[in-house]
C-alpha cells in the first residue's frame, strides 16, 4: 500500500517522548513497514517539559525540511511548545519542499501557520510516539492514515444519532480547539470560507469548550463555515455545581445558537482509535439519522508525490 523507501523524519516541536523507548518502537515499526526513518529528536537533550530547547527544536524541524531523502514529517507527540516556534517556522521552505507535517494536537499550530501563510496542506495524522511507539498501538488509528496518505480519496465513516441531516461541501480544516483560538488575531490563523470546521480537545470542561466555541463565533469564523464537525472531548470533570450542565447540554445549546450545523461523533482527538484528515483537502460532509460520511478529495499523496 505504501511506497517501500518512504522516508519519515522524526521531530519534536513540542513536548518531550514521555517514554522514551517509545521513539525506539516507532522507529522499529515504521522501518518495518518499509519506510526509510531519520530521527531527529535526542531524548538526551529535552529541556524541562519540552523535547529540546526552542532553538533545538526549531533545529530539528529544519534539519527535516532540508533532508533530501524525507517526505514525511511526523512529530513524536503533542503537548505545549510549537507555538513558541511559530514566529520562527520557515513556512515558506515546508512548502516548497513539498513535505507533509503529520500530527495532531499542539502540531495543529503548524497546520494552521502552513495553511494562512502558504496554503499548503499537511496531515492531521497519527505521531511516533503516541501512536507508532505504543507496546500495542491501535492498528485501525495506523491503518487509517497509510490509506489516506495511499490516496486519491480517503472516506471517514461514523455511525452517530441525534446529528442533523445535511450535505455540506467546503475545505476541511480545524484540529485542537483550545490550539485554534490562541491563534486567532495572529498571521497563523488561515481564512477559510466555506469550510468544514473539526474541533478537538482533551480536559476541558464543556463551559470551556462552550466558550471557545462562541469566541469562534463571535470572531466571525463560524460564520464563514458550511459545518462544524465535533471529535472527541474527554477527560474532564464535572463538579456539583454544574447543576445538570454537561456536554450534551453544552451541545444543545451551540445548536440552538450557532448559524451552522453541528455535527457530533468525529472519531478525532486525543483518543487511541483516531481517523486521519487531510488539513486542507475538500470535504463533502453527508449526515443522516444513524450516522454521517466525510469524503476528502483534493489533496497531496503518494501518488501526487510521485507523479
Amino acid at each position: 500500500m505504501i511506497t517501500p523507501q518512504i522516508g519519515i523524519a522524526i521531530v519534536a516541536p513540542a513536548g518531550q517522548a514521555l517514554d522514551p523507548c517509545a521513539v525506539d518502537r516507532a522507529v522499529a515499526r515504521l522501518e518495518a513497514h518499509g519506510c526509510l526513518v531519520r530521527n531527529y529528536y535526542d531524548h538526551a537533550g529535552i529541556h524541562q517539559r519540552f523535547g529540546g530547547t526552542d532553538t533545538g527544536r526549531l533545529q530539528q524541524l529544519n534539519a527535516a525540511v532540508a533532508d533530501p531523502d524525507v517526505q514525511l514529517i511526523m512529530a513524536i507527540r503533542g503537548g505545549y511548545g510549537t507555538t513558541r516556534l511559530l514566529p520562527h517556522i520557515d513556512f515558506e521552505a515546508i512548502a516548497a519542499s513539498g513535505k507533509l507535517v503529520v500530527g495532531f494536537s499542539d502540531i495543529t499550530a503548524i497546520h494552521m501557520g502552513l495553511m494562512a501563510r502558504t496554503g499548503a496542506l499537511s496531515y492531521a495524522g497519527p505521531m511516533a510516539a503516541v501512536d507508532f511507539g505504543l507496546p500495542e498501538p491501535v492498528q485501525f488509528t495506523l491503518d487509517d492514515f497509510w490509506q489516506c496518505l495511499a490516496g486519491p480519496t480517503h472516506t471517514i465513516m461514523e455511525y452517530a444519532t441525534g446529528n442533523p441531516s445535511i450535505a455540506e461541501e467546503g475545505r476541511v480544516w480545524g484540529g485542537n480547539l483550545a490550539m485554534l483560538t490562541s491563534l486567532l488575531g495572529t498571521p497563523y490563523f488561515p481564512h477559510i470560507e466555506g469550510g468544514i470546521l473539526y474541533v478537538e480537545d482533551v480536559g476541558e470542561h464543556p463551559y470551556k469548550v462552550e466558550r471557545m466555541l462562541l469566541q469562534l463565533q463571535q470572531a466571525g469564523v463560524l460564520g464563514r463555515q458550511r459545518a462544524l464537525l465535533l471529535g472527541d472531548f474527554s477527560g474532564y470533570k464535572l463538579a456539583p455545581n454544574d447543576n445538570g450542565y454537561d456536554f450534551e447540554h453544552m451541545l444543545a445549546h451551540l445548536r440552538a445558537t450557532l448559524p451552522i450545523p453541528v455535527i457530533n461523533g468525529l472519531g478525532f482527538g486525543h483518543i487511541p482509535r483516531r481517523v486521519t484528515i487531510p488539513f486542507g483537502a475538500q470535504g463533502r460532509l453527508v449526515s443522516q439519522a444513524d450516522g454521517f460520511s466525510l469524503v476528502l478529495s483534493d489533496y497531496p499523496t503518494l501518488r501526487t508525490r510521485e507523479a
